[in-house]
């Protein structure tokens, strides 16, 4: 293909993909979804775009998906993950193991009685369940965010810990088990038992000291151009990958390992650095579901839509739920309401059909088959699942509606994590300036600031003698949320919660 026709078409599928993303906030639909349906509206069964390069897709997805754990970890702040810490872990590790088990073996049967022409081993119903074990909770947090949802007891930071912890662990047990099929009639189960332990031991080490390294040098390294030090940062994430794989560990674990020590230390240009990794983070997820629209050919799920719509449901309220209960059975104190919303946010994402990729790249015998079930189960559990996180975190009660607050629309600025103080927007009303039009009129407690002052499309930094108008919007900066609120209650400001009906 010409090289300025191949740009054209990638530039119209980014930007109708960002468009129906944007469409997807107001609708309640997890915005990867859209990016999917893009790419299967111009692939082989649509517009025609053939893309078949099975080596391509699965070197795109490795490169894809060590960003975004990378950026995962970046994201991650340690002293929000503290107490949910042990919870998080063991969903990443026994609740992927306990889920690939469990739906193995229900998968296993199901595709028996639903398609018995096809003989599938109860190894590859045991692989087929391990891609689809882990969770992908990119998409749910975009839901989440978008409509300002905050939730009890620590449940997201939880979900936030194990979706990006658990990816590892269903790497890795996607590779023993197509290993364990290569091996024909004698596989030696404890040798992969022993790979397994090892690979995710030695990526656990090397994403710990690697990750301290890569701090160390970051903030010695004195680079003359400030622009690249996000491409240093990048650089190391590459090289902690790509080492860890050659000394045999497992390399998705060692880049999110490497991710949270990096976030959670101090280092030079660290506002910037995560902001562009926020942005590479979207645009390898919307890479990989635009390459994964193209590699799917939708006239070959007209044939497995009874199996996998089975094997879907019966993921969502069987064995996710079982797995679930059972990993946190060990914290008593923690509600059932809770673990069901755990369980009903185990949500399947780019994820699985990346790792579906795999056993197409390898001739894993019933590959296609393999690779045709998860994509179908990532559009029913986006579908379903994808659709009603808010509605279900309402029913479960698990909403902090104190918490839940509007993100500022008008004034479009961030500040450093490290500034512990709370900003928010405020709208001069005729109420408020009851007691005078200037600033130093209006009755501000002692730990609250306006920094800023928006009057249409002017900002200013308002001083106590500037005059204020009614509909000028305030940025105002205070120490918690309760002197937050007691801005508005002596501004005569109405406080609004949002309501999620």
């Amino acid at each position: 293909m010409q090289t300025e026709l191949f740009l054209l078409i990638v530039s119209l599928l980014f930007f109708l993909s960002i468009l129906s993303g944007r469409a997807s906030s107001h609708l309640g639909i997890p915005a990867l979804l859209f990016f999917l349906a893009v790419g299967m509206l111009f692939g082989s069964d649509g517009f025609g775009i053939r893309f078949e390069n099975i080596q391509l897709a699965q070197s795109i997805g490795t490169i894809a998906l060590c960003m975004i754990l990378f950026s995962g970890g970046l994201d991650t702040q340690l002293s929000e993950v503290k107490p949910v810490m042990y919870q998080g872990i063991l969903l990443a590790t026994v609740g992927v193991f306990l889920t690939a088990i469990l739906s193995g073996l229900l998968t296993w049967w199901i595709l028996k009685l639903t398609l018995p022409a096809v003989t599938v081993s109860l190894i590859t119903a045991f692989l087929l369940a391990s891609i689809m074990s882990s969770t992908d909770s990119a998409s749910v947090f975009s839901i989440l965010r978008s409509r300002g949802l905050s939730l009890r007891n620590n449940l997201r930071p939880l979900l936030e810990l194990e979706s990006g912890s658990n990816d590892p662990m269903a790497y890795v047990l996607v590779i023993t088990l197509i290993d364990i099929i290569k091996m024909g009639s004698s596989p030696n189960y404890w040798n992969a038992g022993l790979m397994l332990v090892l690979q995710l031991l030695i990526g656990m080490l090397l994403g710990y000291f690697l990750g301290k390294l890569s701090v160390f040098l970051i903030n010695k390294v004195r680079i003359y151009n400030d622009s690249l030090n996000p491409i240093l940062v990048f650089t190391f994430a590459i090289f902690i990958f790509s080492v860890t794989y050659f000394l045999k560990g497992n390399g998705f674990l060692a880049v999110y390992v490497a991710g949270l020590v990096i976030g959670n230390s101090k280092f030079i240009h660290k506002r910037s650095t995560m902001t562009f990794f926020d942005g590479l983070a979207w645009l390898f997820q919307l890479t990989m579901f635009l390459m994964l629209g193209l590699l799917v050919n939708p006239h070959e799920l007209v044939d497995i839509i009874v199996p996998g719509l089975i094997i879907s449901l019966s993921t969502i309220l069987i064995t996710r739920p079982i797995a679930v209960a059972l990993t946190l059975l060990p914290f008593k104190k923690m509600p059932v309401r809770d673990k069901a919303y755990v369980s009903w946010v185990g949500l399947r994402g780019a994820v699985p059909i990346i790792f579906a990729i795999i056993p197409l790249a390898e001739n894993i015998p019933h590959a296609r088959l393999i690779f045709n079930i998860v994509f179908f189960c990532t559009l029913v559990s986006l579908l379903v699942q994808g659709t009603s996180i808010s509605v279900m975190a309402k029913w479960l009660g698990v909403i902090d509606y104190d918490s839940a607050e509007s993100k500022m629309k008008k004034i479009d600025i961030d500040f450093a994590s490290e500034l512990k103080t709370v900003a928010s927007e405020v709208t001069i009303t005729q109420s408020a300036l009851q007691n005078g039009s200037y600033l130093m009129n209006l009755s501000l407690p002692d730990q609250t600031l306006a920094v800023l002052l928006k009057r249409g499309d002017n900002y200013c930094v308002p001083t106590g003698k500037t005059e204020l108008q009614e509909g000028d919007v305030l940025l105002m900066i205070t120490d918690d949320k309760e002197a937050l609120l007691k801005t508005y209650e002596n501004l005569g400001v109405e406080y609004k919660k949002l309501k999620f009906d």
